[in-house]
């Protein structure tokens, strides 16, 4: 276990391209959860060449007796929920760039100091690569021509927090907590089950040079795999995005990112 100030640092060798996606929000357990999709995407990226994860919360749905999920509806217990997800996750252990637990796993924590993400990281022998709530990843990879140096990207993952019934209120709480953010390239949330992306850029002074340079930023959002039953229905929420996930590219041949969703 790790703190957010502890930078995650890999270096991907000389290629191409590198794709990362941001895997969160599955709910294994939960009534509706997609995940027999979830599974089928896991195998795939097993066997993809220069494909990571990212694993940013929520990833069982670990409903408890005082919680608002509706426990007679749960497929499987908490304790199956976090034995079943590390076992999916196995295949895929050596692509994990960071594990964050997401407000359902935090039930467990608040009512006895445990964490079922942290013991899935565990049993996945990943525990340097947990995080309680922010990971900061830096990522390497091809070459730039002018230095030599393989090109960088720095990465700020969470799972994520708050949400309303506008799209709008989602986007821009990320995009303030992006602001606050100086040297990141890419802020990755979930939680709000609203697949997006937000381009942007921020203004930096090149002391050494003497110039102001603007450098791109980029916002998004996570998918999810859960469908339209049981509470969204029950409270009048808005049918959210199909679940699945999007995904990140990261370029090793020039300075470039981009979502696709």
């Amino acid at each position: 276990m790790g703190r957010y100030e502890d930078i995650l640092w890999y270096s991907f060798g000389d290629i191409d391209t590198a794709t990362i996606y941001p895997l969160a929000d599955v709910h294994l357990g939960a009534e509706g959860s997609d995940w027999q999709n979830f599974y089928e995407l896991v195998n795939r990226i097993s066997q993809e060449r220069d494909t990571y994860v990212t694993l940013q919360g929520d990833l069982i749905d670990n409903g408890l007796k005082n919680s608002v999920t509706n426990v007679y509806r749960a497929t499987m217990r908490p304790y199956e929920q976090k034995r079943e997800m590390a076992k999916a996750l196995e295949p895929i252990r050596d692509k994990i760039l960071c594990i964050i637990p997401g407000n359902h796993e935090r039930r467990s924590k608040r009512e006895a100091d445990a964490c079922p993400t942290y013991d899935i990281a565990t049993k996945l022998d990943l525990e340097d690569r947990y995080r309680e709530s922010l990971a900061f990843i830096r990522v390497g990879l091809g070459q730039n021509p002018k230095n030599r140096k393989e090109w960088s990207y720095y990465l700020a993952c969470m799972h994520g927090a708050g949400g309303g019934a506008l799209p709008g209120a989602d986007v821009n709480r990320a995009d303030r907590f992006m602001n606050s953010m100086d040297g990141v390239d890419v802020f990755i949330h979930g939680h709000t089950h609203r697949p997006y992306c937000l381009r942007g850029s921020k203004l930096v002074v090149d002391v050494q040079n003497k110039r102001v340079t603007r450098r791109p930023t980029l916002t998004m959002c996570a998918g999810a795999w859960l469908d339209y039953v049981g509470y969204p229905v029950e409270k009048m929420l808005s049918p959210t995005a199909q679940a699945g996930a999007n995904k990140l590219l990261l370029s090793g041949t020039k300075y470039r990112f981009e979502a696709v969703i």
